[in-house]
Formats: C-alpha cells, sequence, structure tokens
C-alpha cells in the first residue's frame, strides 16, 4: 500500500511538471546576448535609439538589425496584461504611413512586443522568437 502511494505521488509530480511554463518575464538583458550570438548586428538598449515607447518600457528596450537588414524593435513590458497598452502606444507613435501596416510589422510574444521596419521573414522572426529569455 506504501508503494503504490509512493508510486501514484511521483506521478503526480512528474505529470505536474509536464506542460510547465516559465511565467517569468522576457527581459532586454537577457535577450540582447543571444541577438548578438546570432547574427543580428547594432544591438543596443540606448533609450536615444530605441525610441520612447520601447525605452520607457519595464523590463527594457532592444533595437537591431536583423542579418537581411531589416530593423527591430522591442519593447519588453511589465508582464502580458501590459501588451495592449505598449501596442496601442506604437501605433499611436508611428509614423501615418505605416499605422495601416502595424499588423504586418508587429507582434507581441508573451511580455514583448516586437515591430520591424518591414514584414519580417519568418527565419527572422523564428530567430528573435528563440532568443527572447527572462
Amino acid at each position: 500500500m506504501l508503494r503504490c502511494l509512493a508510486l501514484a505521488a511521483l506521478a503526480a509530480l512528474v505529470l505536474a511538471g509536464c506542460g510547465v511554463r516559465n511565467s517569468k518575464p522576457f527581459t532586454a538583458d537577457g535577450t540582447a546576448p543571444c541577438l548578438k550570438d546570432n547574427g543580428f548586428k547594432a544591438v543596443t538598449s540606448s533609450f536615444v535609439r530605441v525610441g520612447f515607447v520601447a525605452g520607457t518600457a519595464e523590463n527594457g528596450g532592444l533595437r537591431a538589425t536583423s542579418r537581411s537588414g531589416n530593423d527591430v524593435t522591442i519593447a519588453f513590458t511589465a508582464d502580458e496584461q501590459s501588451v495592449t497598452a505598449t501596442e496601442r502606444a506604437f501605433r499611436h507613435h508611428a509614423p501615418a504611413s505605416i499605422r495601416p501596416h502595424m499588423s504586418d510589422i508587429m507582434s507581441a510574444q508573451r511580455n514583448a512586443v516586437v515591430v520591424w521596419t518591414t514584414t519580417p521573414a519568418s527565419e527572422e522572426m523564428d530567430a528573435l522568437t528563440r532568443c527572447l529569455k527572462p
């Protein structure tokens, strides 16, 4: 009986661990080294370079250039609930000619709001997504 209880407890622990997702927010400090290691150039968290929206994000902001030359800005919000407000801010501060195309160049991954200069190739987006770190 004791052995069955021990096995059941172990099984419960294993099952509880399956599918556990890291809930720590992504950060500029955690993401920048990976972007550099994966061929992104001019990776910076300088307020002047990342702009107002990303520069004031709770977990920092980054700007980088992919291998193809596509610039990307990332605002790392406090949490997933802050993403909508940050997306609104990016839209508000975007040039009028770009606003209709924001859905093509802006996306969110958990607490990271990502804005590209032009629609990214899937390889660019995949490389960036793999680099998002707490």
